[in-house]
């Protein structure tokens, strides 16, 4: 065989049948799953921020191809504190065999910076991936935000503030932070009732997750901040939103269900798009939320607003 810088097209298959050896057939289409640890996207008066992108990649449409895939960008959840940015990587590499490019938000947690800081990052997150589309491969107008419980907060947070060219943490001016859905799950979105967080003993004090992402103080004393906090208190019909999918377990002893039913309620309330799902018997979290059939569901609302 001679040597030379062979394409793919013209190096010769090996078509040599041998005894007791059976082949495979291949189409090309197979995906695997291509992933980019700790790419930092800003740094923020000393801290450095990351993603974990997941590339769907195959034989037919790899690093070499011209490739516009949508993007989902998840924000894992952490109760506003230093997040495991690694803990779902398995799970929503599942999303990228569906055809997605998948970015996992490091934010400042509570103890660097409160509340809105989580969600001006994930605003950040978004400018730098659709700044570097060709790089990944991104199609920057099909781009959904989702977020895990404090997560899920956070990514509804970031589908509200709206204020690009208003924020001074912006570190894309001109690029839009703007996405076309929103994937909740299990989301930390309110502080509005006495027993949302059934096993957080030190609920709304100032040690608490939340009284910590509101800048350490006492919620019961600041109804004025629960309020700030709270995403369906800042609902109304007015309100720009994406499309929102809602999933929570009928069992979780973190963030109590009724969290996203006074979310549900407000954004149909409001007249806005949205979904929700229940997950019979789930905790907060765990394998019941990445079935198939839950990830069914995921890719034809995301879709769907594409």
């Amino acid at each position: 065989m001679e040597i030379k810088n062979w394409t793919y097209e013209e190096f010769p298959e090996f078509d040599e049948e041998i005894e007791g050896v059976e082949v495979i057939d291949t189409t090309g289409d197979e995906v695997g799953i291509f992933y980019m640890h700790d790419v930092e996207y800003a740094n923020m008066n000393g801290t450095p921020l990351h993603l974990q992108i997941l590339m769907p990649l195959s034989r037919n449409c790899g690093f070499t191809s011209p490739r516009s895939l949508p993007c989902f960008v998840f924000v894992q959840g952490s109760a506003w504190m230093k997040q495991y940015v690694y803990a779902e990587v398995a799970e929503i590499a599942k999303l990228a065999r569906r055809g997605y490019v998948c970015a996992i938000v490091e934010y400042r947690h509570s103890g660097i910076a409160p509340f809105p800081a989580q969600a001006i990052d994930t605003r950040n997150a978004i400018r730098f991936l659709r700044s570097n589309a060709k790089r990944f491969g991104i199609d920057p107008e099909r781009m959904a935000v989702a977020g895990s419980s404090s997560g899920g907060h956070t990514a509804l947070w970031a589908g509200l503030r709206h204020n690009d060219g208003e924020e001074t943490e912006n570190l894309f001016p001109g690029v839009s932070g703007e996405v076309k859905c929103i994937v909740n799950y299990y989301g930390s979105v309110s502080v509005m009732l006495e027993d949302g967080n059934p096993s957080t003993i030190n609920h709304h004090l100032p040690d608490s997750p939340e009284g910590m992402e509101m800048g350490g103080v006492n919620l019961r004393e600041h109804p004025e901040l629960c309020r700030e906090f709270s995403v369906e208190e800042n609902i109304t019909e007015d309100t720009d939103i994406a499309p929102v999918l809602i999933f929570h377990g009928t069992k979780d002893r973190t963030v109590n269900t009724r969290e996203s039913v006074l979310l549900y309620n407000a954004l149909k309330a409001a007249g806005k798009d949205v979904t929700f799902y229940l997950v019979k018997g789930a905790d907060h979290g765990g394998a019941e939320f990445w079935t198939d059939k839950v990830i069914d569901i995921v890719d034809d609302f995301m879709r769907k607003q594409f």
